[in-house]
């Protein structure tokens, strides 16, 4: 999709590359954080906007964000796929509607099959065959005939509880033990992660979501856990979870969500991968909306007991929102240069900021 062209000035072929196109669909809390971000950077062009609120259909994107237009055209907001984000009309789609691999699944075989390249921010698409074996096949298979990528990928999972933790395993000669916490505000999030979260509702209806597997807390365990031990070339024979509520004193409200006080304002989550049967993954991640209201410091730790040891330890938090709508939009070129299939974040260059013209970075 990325064309070059040739312009003479004073006798010198410069070669100039259009402009990165790239259409988003789902336009929530995530969707549009990544629009006002693409607009932000230099060489890339919004092409289409898929969103089911009936507030936005029929309306420019420009309007629904606040910003000034300037000399961008008109993006028209429609709940047509096939009208928002027609075959070849961009180089790649930031799909950002669901958790689940299974769900996300319909949406990206219709992207794949229009020939475009997609960045998914479903939780299980990080490393979709710790859940979805058969799906990620298929999903490889789809990209592959129609030669283009397909890779998931935010903040957690993504970044802070699996790749940071490849990454800082290169410095080391052995790793025997994997601990990482995360402590963060759901704040920046939207109304679908604060229902998986259970934000708001109360301890009998939480109790009762995690019993009948209603709720899901945290998507995202087992995808980081199998990232990790793959990359080790461990082999993880048991994975645990759990997950208790955070009960909140006092009410708390952010731009998505409210609890009041004796509900749910978050869930502390925990899991563990085995291998050989002896612990070597353990993963904590306490998350609640407005934490700062009970004076609970945010932060993300790494610890890796080996040769050398290695702690790692950021305070505050790496921002949540911010951080998934940075990782989306930094990725754009690496999935566009790779090669088709279906790929993860251990697959690809380490994503890096985009700080000049994101042309330069397509190959």
């Amino acid at each position: 999709m990325i064309k070059s062209y040739k312009k003479i000035t004073y006798g010198v072929v410069n070669v100039q590359k259009e402009n990165v196109k790239v259409a988003i669909w789902g336009f929530g809390a995530m969707g549009s954080g990544m629009a006002k971000m693409i607009l932000k950077k230099k060489g890339f062009q919004i092409t289409g906007v898929c969103d089911l609120n009936p507030n936005y259909i029929g309306r420019n994107m420009f309007d629904i964000l606040g910003l000034e237009q300037g000399d961008h055209p008109d993006v028209i907001i429609s709940s047509d796929i096939d009208k928002a984000i027609p075959e070849k009309s961009c180089d790649l789609a930031l799909l950002a509607t669901d958790s689940f691999t299974k769900k996300a699944f319909p949406k990206i075989k219709v992207l794949l099959e229009k020939k475009v390249n997609v960045i998914s921010t479903a939780e299980e698409m990080a490393y979709p065959k710790a859940n979805e074996p058969g799906l990620t096949e298929d999903m490889h298979k789809i990209a592959k005939e129609n030669g283009v990528t397909v890779i998931g990928t935010g903040i957690n999972p993504g970044m802070m509880m699996d790749l940071l933790v490849v990454c800082l395993s290169g410095v080391m000669e052995t790793v025997d033990h994997v601990a990482v916490k995360r402590v963060n505000s759901l704040s920046p999030f939207g109304p679908a992660v604060m229902e998986e979260q259970g934000v708001g509702i109360t301890k009998e209806e939480f109790d009762q979501g995690v019993k009948d597997g209603t709720l899901a807390g945290h998507v995202g365990f087992s995808e980081s856990i199998n990232m990790i031990a793959d990359a080790l070339k461990w082999k993880v024979d048991k994975f645990e979870q759990q997950m208790k509520p955070i009960i909140t004193d006092v009410d708390r409200k952010s731009p998505y969500g409210f609890a009041k006080a004796g509900n749910v304002a978050g869930v502390n989550m925990t899991a563990q991968g085995y291998v050989d049967g002896e612990l070597k993954i353990n993963m904590d991640h306490p998350q609640q909306i407005e934490p700062e209201q009970v004076g609970s410091d945010t932060g993300d730790y790494i610890t890796l007991k080996g040769t050398p040891n290695v702690n790692m330890a950021i305070n505050p938090e790496i921002d949540g929102g911010i951080g998934t709508i940075a990782m989306c939009v930094n990725m754009i070129p690496h999935v566009i240069n790779a090669n088709s299939g279906l790929k993860t974040m251990i697959d690809l260059p380490v994503p890096r900021a985009i700080m000049g013209d994101v042309r330069d970075m397509i190959d």
